[in-house]
C-alpha cells in the first residue's frame, strides 16, 4: 500500500484543491492513483453511478484521478442536521445518527468501516492521496480520529501539512499544529507547503527557514493564490464566496438564500459561470426582493431552514415576487418549503407544517433514503441530475413542465440537484427567467460548465506541478508506506 496524507492547519487551508491537484498530476504521469478521504462533514454530497452518496469533493477528485466514484473514496460521510446531530452516511447508505456528545467517543464502528476501505482501496492502485478534515491538532479529538494522523499512523502515511497564508497566521499555524502534537504524531508529518500566496516569494522565504530550521520539516512548496479555480467546496466556509461578476450591459442578478443548513450549495456554481450571471449568497431581504431571480437552494432541515425564513421575513419576500410575477427557483429542500405543506416527524419530528403555497403539492418524510440519477428533457434539452432526500412530493402530476418538479407562474421548483450543470438546459432556461424578470440577459458564446471545471482541475495541476515538490511527495508516498 503507498499513499499520502494532505492534512491542513485549518478548515479551508486549501485540502481538497491540493489533492485533486496532486491526483491529476500524477495521473498524467501514468501513476494509478486514487482519492479517499475516511470521513467528510459535509451537506455537499453526490449519487455515485453506483446509487451511493458520498462527498461531493471526492466525487470530483476521483474525476481528477481518471476514476469511477464510490463510496470506497469517502465511507463515512456525515450530514450536519443541526449543531448537535448529524445524519450518518456509511459506505454510501444511511446509517442512523451522530450526536454531539458521542463524536469523540460513538465512532468506533465508522473507523473500521473507514480502515476497511482504505484497505480495499489501497489494494486497486498505485497511490492512495488521502485528505484529512479540520486539523491534526484538534487535540481533544486526538483519541478517536481516523480521519488525520490516526488514518496516517494506521497504515503508515507521511502527511504533509498544508497552511493558508491568505487568512493571515500560517506560520504561527504550521509551527503550532506541530507544537501541539506528541512525538509519535510529529513524525508523522514529513513536509509542509504553503497555499494561497500572493506577491514576492523572497519576502517570505526567512520565515520559511526559520520553520524549516525549528520542526525539522523540509518545505516542499509555496502554491499561489488561483483567482479563477472554485472547485466544489465542502464546507460552509466556501459558500457564498463567488465574486460578483465584472458589471455588463445585459446582466441577470441571481440571489440565493443562505439557509443555515445549506445542502448542495454546489447547486448554483453554474450559475456563477454562466457569462453576464451576478450571483450573491445573501441574508438581505433587498437583495433577496431586487434580484431578477431569486433560490432557495437545498437544506437539511427543511422545516427548521423554513422557519428561519419566515422569521427574517424572507416568506414575504418571496408572497411579494410571486405577486409581480417575478422568477423564483426552489431546489430540493427549497423546492419542499414552496409546496403546500411538509409532513416531517423524522428530521425536525414537528409533523405537519405549512410550506409556502405556491407549488402544488404536499411533501411527507419517509425513512427510506432516495438516492437517485435521473435523467429528462425540457424543451428539447437533455437534463440529467440527481436525487438525495427523505422527502415524498404527493399530488403533482408530473407533466414535463419542469424536470424532477413543476412551475406555477414564475415559481419553479425541482427536487433533483446537479441540473443547472446541464448547459443548454441552464440557458434556455435562464432565457425564460430573464424574460419572466424583464432583463435582456441572452446566452453568450463560451466553453460549458463541464469543460469549464476540468480547465480548472488542470491549471490545479499545472500549479502543483510547477510549485510543489511533486517527485519528493511521490517518493515519500511509496517508500515510507512501504516501511510501514
Amino acid at each position: 500500500m503507498s499513499g499520502l496524507l494532505v492534512t491542513g492547519t485549518s478548515s479551508d487551508a486549501g485540502k481538497s484543491l491540493l489533492v485533486t491537484g496532486i491526483l491529476r498530476a500524477w495521473a498524467r504521469r501514468g501513476v494509478r492513483v486514487a482519492p479517499f478521504k475516511a470521513q467528510n462533514m459535509s451537506n455537499n454530497s453526490m449519487v455515485c453511478a453506483d446509487g451511493s452518496e458520498i462527498g461531493r469533493a471526492q466525487y470530483l477528485q476521483a474525476e481528477a484521478a481518471g476514476v469511477e466514484a464510490t463510496s470506497l473514496h469517502n465511507p463515512v460521510l456525515l450530514k450536519p442536521g443541526s449543531d448537535r446531530r448529524a445524519f450518518v452516511v456509511v459506505r454510501g447508505r444511511p446509517a442512523g445518527e451522530l450526536r454531539a456528545g458521542e463524536y469523540a467517543t460513538g465512532r468506533a464502528h465508522l473507523r473500521e468501516a473507514a480502515f476497511a476501505a482504505y484497505e480495499e482501496l489501497a489494494a486497486s492502485v498505485d497511490v492512495v492521496v488521502c485528505e484529512g478534515a479540520g486539523s491534526p491538532a484538534e487535540i481533544n479529538l486526538r483519541a478517536g480520529d481516523y480521519v488525520n494522523l490516526g488514518l496516517a499512523r494506521q497504515f503508515g502515511l507521511p502527511a504533509l501539512l498544508v497552511a493558508d497564508i491568505d487568512r493571515g497566521g500560517a506560520l504561527a499555524a504550521t509551527y503550532g499544529t506541530w507544537a501541539l502534537l506528541d512525538n509519535a504524531d510529529r513524525a508523522v508529518l514529513r513536509a509542509w507547503c504553503v497555499n494561497k500566496f500572493r506577491g514576492d516569494r523572497s519576502v517570505l522565504d526567512p520565515g520559511l527557514d526559520t520553520i524549516v530550521e525549528r520542526t525539522g520539516m523540509p518545505c516542499v512548496g509555496v502554491l499561489p493564490w488561483l483567482d479563477d479555480v472554485w472547485l466544489d467546496g465542502e464546507d460552509a466556509l466556501s459558500i457564498g464566496r463567488w465574486k460578483p461578476a465584472a458589471p455588463q450591459k445585459h446582466s441577470l442578478t441571481v440571489a440565493v438564500v443562505r439557509l443555515p443548513r445549506t445542502s448542495n450549495a454546489t447547486d448554483v456554481d453554474a450559475l456563477a459561470a454562466e457569462p453576464g450571471v451576478e450571483v450573491r449568497v445573501t441574508t438581505d431581504p433587498s437583495w433577496c426582493r431586487e434580484a431578477d431571480l431569486l433560490v432557495l437552494p437545498g437544506s437539511r432541515a427543511t422545516v427548521s431552514d423554513l422557519a428561519w425564513l419566515r422569521s427574517r421575513g424572507l416568506d414575504a419576500v418571496v408572497d411579494e415576487r410571486v405577486r409581480e410575477g417575478r422568477p423564483v427557483l426552489g431546489i430540493c429542500g427549497g423546492y419542499e418549503m414552496l409546496l403546500e405543506s411538509i409532513d416531517d416527524s423524522l428530521e425536525s419530528g414537528e409533523g405537519v407544517t405549512p410550506g409556502l403555497g405556491h407549488l402544488p403539492g404536499v411533501v411527507h418524510f419517509a425513512a427510506d433514503k432516495v438516492l437517485a440519477r435521473p435523467h429528462s428533457t425540457w424543451q428539447g434539452n437533455a437534463v440529467s441530475g440527481y436525487e438525495i432526500h427523505h422527502g415524498i412530493v404527493e399530488g403533482v402530476v408530473d407533466d414535463g413542465s419542469f424536470p424532477g418538479g413543476g412551475v406555477r407562474g414564475p415559481v419553479w421548483g425541482t427536487i433533483w440537484h446537479g441540473t443547472l450543470e446541464n448547459d443548454a438546459f441552464r440557458q434556455a432556461w435562464l432565457t425564460v427567467v430573464a424574460q419572466q424578470a424583464g432583463s435582456t440577459w441572452s446566452p453568450q458564446p463560451g466553453p460549458g460548465f463541464a469543460d469549464r471545471r476540468t480547465a480548472m482541475i488542470d491549471t490545479l495541476a499545472d500549479a502543483v506541478e510547477q510549485h510543489l515538490d511533486l517527485d519528493r511527495l511521490l517518493d515519500l508516498a511509496r517508500r515510507e508506506s512501504h516501511e510501514h
